[in-house]
Order: C-alpha cells, then structure tokens, then sequence
C-alpha cells in the first residue's frame, strides 16, 4: 500500500467543489519518499564548507572577529574571578596550546586526550588545541568514579589525561600521562595547561594536515538506560554543526547579546553551543563553573545576560523556586531548553511567570552533535507549546512505525530517523550497536517515540525503551511525569515501570515534596487518576528527596528502576 492511500478518507475531504489535498505540504513531508524535508535555508551567506582539508579549529578561528576587533571583543568571562578574554587572547591561548601539546607533550595526529575538568576559562582553548594538532577530543564528567573513569580511559585509548586539580586522585593509578588545568603551588613536578600556554610560543603551533573526515571527538553517552557508548564525530559533523549554530544565532540574536553557560562542556550540548560554536557568531558568554540557581540568577543582574541554553531542571528550578529568591531577570530575553523533553504544562507556567522571556525548545542527540529541530521565532513556540520546533537547514527526518517498518505521515506516532552531516560516524569499536543505530543509507534510528504536526513541528513523546507497557498499551512516563509537576506541592517527579505478574508493568512515581508538604501516596495516585485514561494510572508511588539526573538533565530511570527492586525485595 502506497503512503497516499495509507491516509484516511477523511484526510481528503471537499472544499468550494474541489478537491483539497491534504495540508502535508507544509510540513516539509514528501508523500513519494516518506521523508520530511527542513523548512529553513541557511542562506547564500552561510554555506556548510566542502574543502575536504579543514579542521574544527581552522574554521572556528577563521570565524572570529577581525584582528581590529579581536582585542576589544570578550569572549569569555568567567563569572567566578571576573576574569575577561578577548577574542584575540583565546586565539593566542588556542596557538600556544597546540605548540606545547605537540612540540612538548609529544602529542600526535590520532591520539586521544581525555579531559576530566568542570566548567572552566580554559576548557575551549582545551577543545580547540586538541583540535588543531588532530589530536581526538573525550571530555568525561568530573563526577564520575574512579572505575567510570578507568573505564573510558580503557575504552578510549587515551594517550594523555588533562585532569582538574580536584580529580586528580581518582586518574593516578591509570598509568596515563597527566596535566592538570591549573598549576598547584609549590608542585615542581606537575605541568599543567596554564603553564604551557604561558611558556609556548603561538608561532610555533603545528601545522597538521587534518580532513573533515578524520575523527574530531569521542563522547560518551550518558548511558541513562543502557551502556555508556563511544560516540564517533568528525571534524565535518562539528563544522556542520556550528555552522548551524551560527545561523540560529543571526536568525534569534545579536551579536552584542550576553549568553550564559552553566551547561557542562563535557556534553556535546555545552560543546557544540560554548566550546565551539558561540565564538563563530562573536558572542560574549558568562562563565559558570557548576549551576547554581541562585548564583545565575545573580549572573543575570550582574552581566545584563540576555539569552540562557538552559535545561529542564533549569526551567522547572525557576518555575518552582525564582518567586521566592531575589532576583532581577528584567534583561532576560530568551531561554532555550534542551538535552531532555520540556512539557506543554511546565512550557505554559513559565510563560505565565516570566511573560517577557521567550522560552524554546530544540531537539538533539549526542548522535547528531546536539542538532536536529528549532524554533526560528517565539510566536512558533507558542503556537505549538510541547514541540521542540522544526528540521534545521540541511536535516531530514522520517517517522517509521516499528512494528512494519513503514515510513508515516504527519499526525502519526513513530520512531524519530535523522540524517545529516552531523550525524555521527558510529560507537567506538562497537559495530553491533553501531548497526542498530544507523542503516546503510546513514539515518540515525534515535529511539525517541514521536510525531510531526501538519505544519513541521516535531513532538518527542518519550523514549521508546522507556515506555511503560500496561496491559498491551503503551505509556508515556514523560506525559505522567508532566501532570505530575503541576501539583503545587511536588517539586519533581519520574516515573518508571514497575514488574506486575498480571498487567506486565504498572506506573511507578517517584516524587519529590514540597518542603512541610503533606501529599499522601493516595492523593497523588488520585490526582494523576482523574486526568489520564485509566490504563495510564500511577499505581505506586514513592517519595525521595531528589530525583537522580544527568548532567544534562536527563532522569537516570536505571537508578530509580534498581531503587524499586531494592524496595520490592526488602517487603517480601
């Protein structure tokens, strides 16, 4: 059966006397091939480059202000020290770095530096010296363990580890060359990022001879509900990508706007935006080591911050807690949202606390270097609240039902397949998931449960391995979890499934209280009971201090499935 004539009658329906095709059109949807194309260009001025001899630092230096400008033109601030650099200060840094990392250290075109630090002035001259010499970039999260950390070490091959000061202990039994971010006084034996930068001379940067082909980065994913895997991108996906970021920039902001980053950079959302894409629009980004809800909100009064990459928790932090800090978000212009699904309930009650801030949220996986869907105006996002925008120039996408196979129209829920140049080269030594992940065409199955509106506007419904599976249906935690954060009492919320002998799984919720709030099991069941279907009740309920997250906002549903087998056997 063709895609037209998988459409319903009523889909086509008479207007005036004529015959009214269906409105798939503007949704970017070709009916022939099943595939939705983007409704954005990029524009004569912005063109993704197609020299096959280009690195990411290349490019990102070649985007910076021009030498007249570059002294006077801050790129970054660090909100801790008040310290500034210059646009023209980070390329020397950028240069310096890439000498002594090459010429010093010894480190050649191929290998891989694993870097282990929080937020800093330095991580993007970490990124870009990397970069510059061919050298391959896996950033880790500083919180992770010694064994985690082993373990990417392992995985990765890393020939050099520059590490944090504070991370120090958890990296010495690895056998692995170390410099640390920062010098340690009256420590003549460690050298660290500050010194080579200080004692190499910028004129002495390499020049390695490096192909968009070659592989830029390995990034781990956040392993929410599976493995950690190694996450293949090339210098031509992060070209691809930042030239993306860079027309998003022109088409929402300007250049004398202030941006934020509290987002870590060892996440290709922190990386792609801060460490990376930010300085080809010659923006001035606001440091934060760590988030913190009062000190950003501090950072807003303080730095005129204009335009927060913000996630989730972030959102809901402001929604819950901003009434009751002090705090002047009068130069607040716009907050973006991603690395984790926003709902239409909390989108809407930002919108009614702070009616000033225009609130987006965009769409993206480690997989597709942060990139896939937008919203090119706040009048979009508010017309379609829950959607996380349209296709960004150059992006394609299909919906295909995972039972058949087939590749469906708007309106119709499936699995979300991207295809563009960022999308990732495959999983580190790792075919198997590599396979299952892109087909021999090059689209990436995502594994996010959704569906595009007759106008292009995506909808994200969940995880597909995390949806519930009750009694033969299916059910969405993120929609439970979204009535859940209405509650004036709950201050958060997930839902996971639960084993049940006869119903397969049941709706489990944990849920964070309000401080001296006194909401009972049976309240909250009840409160979710009278606005869903009755297959998608919560039938257990579990109250916990904090709900267990990742870096980027992302709930650690494992962690949380685990706690509930724990509180099972210990009851029988």
């Amino acid at each position: 059966m063709s895609l037209e004539e998988s459409w319903s009658t009523t889909d086509i329906q008479e207007e005036s006397g004529k015959a009214r095709r269906p409105p798939f059109h503007q949704s970017g949807f070709d009916p022939q091939t099943g595939i939705y194309h983007s409704l954005h260009q990029l524009g004569e001025s912005l063109r993704i480059p197609t020299r096959h001899d280009l690195d990411t630092a290349s490019y990102v230096l070649s985007q910076f202000p021009h030498p007249d400008n570059a002294e006077s033109r801050v790129a970054l601030i660090d909100l801790a020290t008040d310290h500034r650099l210059s646009y023209a200060s980070l390329h020397r840094s950028i240069r310096a770095l890439a000498s002594g990392l090459y010429h010093g250290l010894r480190v050649r075109k191929g290998d891989v530096v694993l870097v282990v630090s929080p937020n800093t002035i330095l991580y993007p001259t970490i990124c870009l010296a990397i970069f510059s010499i061919g050298a391959i970039l896996s950033p880790a999260n500083p919180i992770n363990t010694e064994s985690e950390l082993a373990k990417q070490i392992l995985d990765s091959g890393a020939k050099l580890i520059i590490s944090a000061p504070e991370e120090l202990h958890k990296l010495n039994q690895n056998g692995v060359p170390i410099v640390l971010t920062t010098r340690i006084t009256n420590d003549s034996n460690s050298v660290s990022i500050e010194e080579l930068i200080e004692c190499c001379d910028p004129v002495e940067s390499p020049q390695v001879r490096i192909m968009q082909s070659d592989t830029a980065a390995v990034l781990y994913s956040s392993g929410t509900t599976g493995t950690s895997k190694g996450v293949i991108l090339t210098h031509a996906n992060f070209i691809a990508i930042m030239t993306l970021l860079k027309w998003s920039v022109y088409a929402t902001s300007s250049q004398n706007d202030v941006f934020l980053c509290f987002i870590p950079m060892f996440h290709i959302y922190g990386l792609a935006f801060f460490g990376l894409g930010l300085f080809c629009a010659g923006i001035t980004t606001v440091l934060m080591q760590r988030f913190d809800l009062q000190a950003m909100l501090d950072a807003i009064k303080i730095h005129q911050v204009n335009n927060i990459p913000a996630v989730p928790p972030v959102i809901l932090g402001l929604v819950k807690h901003a009434s009751k800090l002090q705090c002047d978000l009068s130069s607040l212009r716009r907050v973006g949202s991603g690395a984790a699904p926003l709902s239409k309930e909390l989108t809407q009650e930002f919108r009614l606390r702070f009616p000033w801030v225009e609130l987006r949220q965009g769409y993206g996986l480690t997989e597709s270097c942060a990139a896939a869907t937008f919203f090119a105006s706040d009048e979009q996002a508010k017309a379609h609240p829950g959607s996380c925008g349209r296709l960004v120039p150059t992006f394609t996408a299909k919906i295909v039902d995972f039972e058949t196979g087939m590749a469906l129209p708007p309106l119709k829920e499936g699995e979300v397949w991207l295809k563009s140049g960022t999308i990732m080269k495959g999983y580190l030594r790792n075919e198997e998931a590599t396979a299952a992940t892109l087909d021999s065409d090059g689209w990436l199955k995502t594994g996010d449960l959704g569906y595009f509106h007759e106008d292009g506007f995506l909808y994200i419904v969940d995880r597909i391995k995390e949806l519930i599976k009750h009694n033969g249906y299916q059910v969405a935690p993120a929609e439970l979890e979204a009535i859940l954060l209405t509650h004036p009492q709950v201050l958060d919320a997930a839902v996971i499934p639960l084993e049940d002998e006869e119903a397969g799984q049941i709706p489990m919720a944990y849920v964070v209280r309000a401080a001296s709030a006194e909401l009972t099991e049976e309240q909250v069941i009840q409160f979710v009971a009278s606005q869903v279907a009755p297959y998608k009740k919560v039938r257990r309920v579990s109250f916990i201090s904090a709900i267990p997250k990742s870096a980027a906002g992302k709930i650690l549903r494992k962690e949380l499935v685990s706690h509930s087998k724990m509180q099972v056997n210990s009851k029988l």
